[in-house]
């Protein structure tokens, strides 16, 4: 009988590619992948953990005690922490959880199944190699839909916002060479893949490591020749690094949907500043001008972050005006977090956390309000959609707009007379809303 592996997945998409390759590499070696835990059971499970922020963490010590009991009911053999939490947290995971078999940093990902059958034959241990072993590219299994793929182009952080981990847990920004990628993108393609979501931490550095200057739009351009590519989506770009020659791109290309996820983290200067943010206020507001002329219709998702310290009521009410102002599309909001280890954390003038929380709640349903409305503004409108899934009993169909990110953001709900397929991008006339999602008709 093969050796017989789960896997419980946490954090971004970075995480659930690392989570990808792992699976490739244990099916190579042999092992059989288990799709429901509790179910079936399995010889050992994989915890892939996040450690970003700490409602991570307390999300991925949550699913260690789970695995923890579950073993303890006979039900699962190992338990083996991988992931950032890992990485970050290695002294303390097997101390304060003796039922964890073994503890893995990013670096042992590549040499995963020796790992799984140290820890089967009870020499588990917590291995931590060199960031650099960890893999950015090679096999991965699947995990999103076949019609749709992360794509990632780099991996770690050389920016050192004040209030992040991602550089000492992740290491220093790290790029793919372009061959790697256009090779993978043209692998994925070839296997069905229509949508390629590009992912990176910054995305708009792709290649200043290796090349000596960032060359992200060439990059694009040469995956908009792929044959079958359909959609090219661009996530986490910072609004510093965005130049005039991507927006060239960007507004030039196809299949480059007019979508752009741009972490703007606050608008007060001297917020800006305290962060270790390389833009300021004026700048953030000619990008959007830019981006919103120069890509009619364009899609723009942000995040903000509420109670960093020293934010007082004059500069987080600068920030709900701010919003209000530019409508965005999409918008995430995070109470601030004090992470150990980052100049955040040492900062004076610290906020409550009730008091970021609340911020951050005010936010989220102004934003709410702002969304609805766009939503309504979109009634009446055709627009291309991705076809994701088919509901037989409402006899209708679910699928993504180019406004919409898989796994982010919302959909579209449509009816369709004729039969479609996973994939099939198809123009759909907006009748209504409701609540995150866009209702509509195939359009003839």
């Amino acid at each position: 009988m093969p050796t017989r592996v789960g896997f419980v997945c946490l954090g971004c998409p970075k995480n659930q590619l690392n989570a990808e390759r792992m699976m490739a590499s244990l099916r190579t070696a042999g092992m059989e992948l288990v799709d429901n835990i509790y179910a079936e059971g399995a010889d050992a499970v994989i915890v892939n953990t996040c450690g970003f922020i700490d409602d991570a963490k307390r999300e991925a010590i949550e699913q260690i005690l789970e695995m923890a009991e579950l073993k303890q009911e006979g039900h699962v053999g190992r338990v083996i922490v991988a992931g950032c939490l890992a990485e970050s947290c290695r002294e303390q995971i097997k101390v304060e959880i003796p039922e964890v078999d073994a503890v893995l940093g990013l670096g042992a990902n590549e040499d995963i199944a020796q790992h799984v059958e140290e820890a089967l034959s009870g020499t588990g241990a917590e291995v931590f190699p060199a960031l650099e072993c960890l893999p950015l590219g090679g096999p991965r299994y699947l995990t999103s839909p076949a019609h749709w793929a992360y794509l990632q182009l780099a991996d770690g952080c050389s920016n050192r916002c004040a209030y992040c981990k991602i550089p000492d847990i992740r290491g220093p920004f790290r790029s793919r060479p372009e061959e790697d990628i256009l090779e993978e993108a043209e692998k994925l393609v070839k296997g069905g893949v229509r949508e390629l979501v590009l992912i990176a931490q910054d995305t708009t550095r792709y290649g200043l490591d290796i090349y000596g200057e960032p060359c992200l739009s060439d990059l694009l351009r040469k995956l908009c020749l792929i044959k079958g590519l359909r959609w090219v989506r661009l996530l986490y770009c910072y609004p510093d690094a965005v130049s005039d020659e991507l927006i060239e791109v960007m507004a030039g290309e196809e299949k480059i949907v007019k979508y752009i996820d741009l972490p703007l983290q606050h608008i007060d200067d001297g917020i800006l500043r305290a962060m270790g943010r390389r833009v300021n206020s004026a700048q953030i507001k000619a990008l959007l001008a830019k981006l919103r002329d120069e890509i009619p219709g364009i899609t723009i998702r942000t995040t903000f972050i509420t109670g960093f310290p020293g934010e007082d009521e004059a500069q987080f009410e600068a920030l709900s005006a701010f919003i209000e102002e530019q409508r965005f599309e999409h918008m995430g909001v995070f109470a601030f977090s004090p992470q150990e280890g980052t100049p955040a954390y040492l900062m004076v003038n610290q906020i409550d956390a009730e008091t970021a929380r609340r911020r951050a709640e005010i936010l989220t349903q102004q934003q709410a309000d702002i969304a609805e409305g766009l939503g309504r503004e979109r009634v009446g409108q055709i627009m291309p959609v991705i076809v994701e899934d088919y509901d037989p009993y409402t006899d209708s169909y679910m699928g993504r707009g180019f406004c919409d990110a898989p796994e982010i953001d919302g959909g579209v709900v449509f009816v369709c007379k004729r039969d479609l397929k996973n994939g099939d991008i198809v123009q759909v006339r907006i009748r209504g809303i409701r609540d995150d999602d866009l209702l509509g008709e195939a359009h003839p």
